[in-house]
């Protein structure tokens, strides 16, 4: 057998194997119309190795600090990761990530259904979204980020801001409906419970904290986002809103600081305390649980190989990236804290 036979009989296996998804050429017969206009067999070879390789570009094109990628993220969690973005990619120049904010529910969907490589959700997989994407061979990772809480939150001219851990269940279950249930002296009529969105992590967060059945009680209503409940609580003071820390722990963002003028930010009392002592969602009462509704934030990336999602999270959750969120007044979930007590 010569040579353009050997390259010949190689070309026609090749464009028959899923290792060479790229092959254009199918038929032995254009196979050897190509090799007989070529001077140089040998070489005509890796020419067409080198066209096989059109499925693995994206490998050999990113790396954990290089490449263009897209991510989802729950819209609760945007004033971080938009931080944790912008700084990796200015570390990082050739890495290009973009962030879509969506609600819980939709990010996980993107994830399953491979619209995203990586999500940033409150929410573990459950382990039949585990197993399916084991069926199709892909581990699923994930890996803590930081700790969140979510507040509770009410109008500037409603004095009630001390709530008791049970009355927010029972509001929950429908128990109590009218702010004179809470304070009797209230001048305020109903109580409606706003929140950011039917699919949002939020809601589904006391959900299955209270147990509650999928209809919500009639008095709760659902806008967009998070900003929007902050808009509708600030202009309503019968309203009480639900949003997650983060849009108003960072001293030093001026969103969140406008947002924190125009509301009150309830404290809660723990579940099985009576001492008469009440928390508000600050780092220290969210590090050590004192505030009753914290939560942890995950990165769940579907990856496999080390591309540029792996480097992102990589840093997001190293001393760098946990430093971002410590600045951001959350918890750091991979990254020592100390509490220091100041006394009056």
């Amino acid at each position: 057998m010569n040579r353009v036979s050997v390259i010949q009989n190689f070309i026609i296996i090749a464009s028959q194997n899923d290792s060479f998804p790229s092959c254009k050429i199918v038929n032995k017969k254009n196979s050897h119309k190509l090799i007989s206009k070529m001077r140089y067999p040998v070489i005509g070879l890796l020419l067409i190795l080198a066209s096989c390789t059109g499925g693995t570009n994206k490998r050999l094109d990113e790396t954990p600090t290089r490449g263009d990628i897209k991510i989802a993220a729950d819209e609760s969690f945007q004033p971080i990761i938009d931080t944790e973005v912008f700084t990796f990619t200015h570390l990082y120049n050739n890495a290009k990530i973009k962030a879509e904010y969506k609600p819980e529910y939709d990010i996980i969907n993107d994830l399953m259904n491979d619209s995203v490589k990586v999500i940033v959700s409150s929410k573990k997989l459950t382990d039949d979204q585990i197993q399916y994407l084991r069926d199709t061979l892909v581990i699923a990772r994930t890996t803590a980020f930081a700790y969140d809480a979510l507040a509770i939150i009410s109008n500037k001219s409603n004095n009630d801001t001390l709530i008791k851990y049970n009355v927010i269940k029972d509001i929950f279950l429908g128990k109590v409906k009218s702010w004179k249930d809470i304070n009797p002296k209230s001048k305020l009529g109903d109580i409606r419970i706003i929140f950011d969105n039917t699919k949002s992590g939020n809601i589904r967060y006391f959900k299955e904290l209270f147990d509650v059945n999928d209809t919500l009680p009639d008095n709760f209503f659902a806008v967009n986002n998070n900003p929007e409940v902050v808009d509708f609580v600030s202009r309503n003071p019968d309203a009480l809103g639900i949003i997650s820390v983060n849009w108003i722990s960072d001293k030093d963002d001026s969103l969140s600081m406008s947002f924190i003028k125009k509301i009150n930010v309830v404290a809660i009392s723990q579940q099985f305390v009576h001492d008469g002592s009440y928390y508000r969602p600050y780092q220290g009462s969210i590090y050590d649980k004192s505030y009753p509704f914290t939560r942890e934030i995950y990165f769940i990336s579907r990856e496999t190989f080390k591309g540029l999602g792996t480097g992102f999270i990589q840093f997001a959750t190293a001393e760098q990236g946990q430093r971002i969120v410590l600045k951001a007044g959350l918890v750091p979930a991979t990254m020592p804290v100390r509490l220091v007590q100041i006394k009056n």
